[in-house]
């Protein structure tokens, strides 16, 4: 929107505010992290943000440039623009402490950080999470003593994840914006049906009269799996296309509704024989672990050619076979 209104955006990559690490959606201290990590973690940022925002018109920086220039006498005239008490009163770091839990200097750090970040690009409005407010707030503080004029702030509400909790990669309740048609679909129709307005609301594009008449037909008694499923080709169809959304609810429709095996998915060549169920899913990729395989096993999730693996022992497979892990994971052997 802001793009279509004439805006300049820019795009900030935190590659040495990663480093320290943002606490502030954590419970707990944030380890530092090394510059190859950073690096891996951070590979795909541009890209991803180029399914959001038109990148040919946008300012795209890696905030070490400026950073990473600062000296202790610098970062002690920012910090002197902060008292202890206004850190130590957001909650989850009052939380901590009241907990007798550890807070490292370098977490009071990162607020002065970000706040730079819009001081060096003389920001005139920020984008960020609820949780980012005491971050969003520096930014202005340290704008003013730098002479500039203050930044306006627009904080949206966190997500939930797709299984209702606050969305995290590390609990794999996420729905990435690189995520291939099929798999972003069947995602959205994973969700708890009481998310389903949240989700309209906050990442699609439908007109906010028309969403009144969504939540109507939830409360009249409309089946959620239908407006689920509306739902599901919106977000499909901002990051991919019509056509794309459309056949990704027919690969749906045909494999959960009328059980059939998807047509397109991955062949991977494997050795004949026999496999310890566990190591068949890690060498497939289909589980990040034997640990993570051997709970799929116990939990009823994997199938090969349609049939459920009960029990730890050995497993015969063939080319042609299709082994299936959860609702949506499938490979073809060859």
């Amino acid at each position: 929107d802001f793009q279509e209104l004439g805006h300049r955006l820019v795009f900030i990559v935190g590659d040495f505010t990663g480093v320290i690490g943002d606490t502030s959606d954590k419970d707990s201290e944030r380890p530092m992290l090394a510059l190859a990590v950073i690096k891996k973690n951070m590979k795909d940022y541009v890209k991803q943000a180029g399914e959001i925002i038109d990148l040919k018109k946008s300012e795209v920086h890696y905030n070490s440039r400026w950073l990473k220039k600062l000296t202790y006498d610098k970062i002690g005239e920012q910090a002197d623009q902060f008292s202890v008490a206004e850190f130590i009163a957001r909650e989850n770091i009052k939380k901590r402490l009241d907990e007798g839990r550890r807070v490292s200097l370098r977490e009071v750090l990162y607020p002065l950080m970000q706040g730079y970040d819009s001081v060096a690009i003389k920001a005139d409005v920020e984008l960020g999470g609820t949780d980012q407010r005491f971050n969003l707030l520096a930014g202005r503080k340290l704008q003013v003593y730098f002479k500039q004029e203050s930044q306006n702030i627009i904080m949206g509400p966190l997500m939930a994840g797709t299984d209702g909790r606050k969305m995290s990669s590390s609990w794999g309740n996420v729905i990435n914006l690189m995520d291939q048609p099929n798999d972003m679909f069947g995602k959205v129709m994973s969700l708890p049906d009481d998310l389903i307005m949240e989700y309209f609301t906050l990442v699609t594009r439908v007109p906010v009269s028309d969403l009144a008449g969504v939540a109507a037909q939830l409360k009249s008694g409309a089946n959620p799996r239908d407006v689920k499923a509306k739902l599901a080709r919106e977000i499909v169809k901002l990051y991919h296309d019509e056509k794309s959304a459309a056949a990704a609810e027919q690969s749906f429709e045909k494999q959960f509704k009328n059980k059939e095996i998807p047509e397109d998915i991955l062949a991977v060549s494997l050795e004949a024989g026999y496999w310890k169920p566990e190591e068949l899913l890690v060498k497939l990729n289909l589980v990040s672990s034997k640990t993570a395989g051997r709970r799929m096993v116990e939990q009823g999730g994997v199938k090969i050619n349609g049939q459920k693996i009960i029990g730890p022992g050995e497993v015969v497979v063939k080319s042609g076979d299709v082994v299936q892990v959860g609702r949506r994971k499938f490979i073809r052997l060859k």
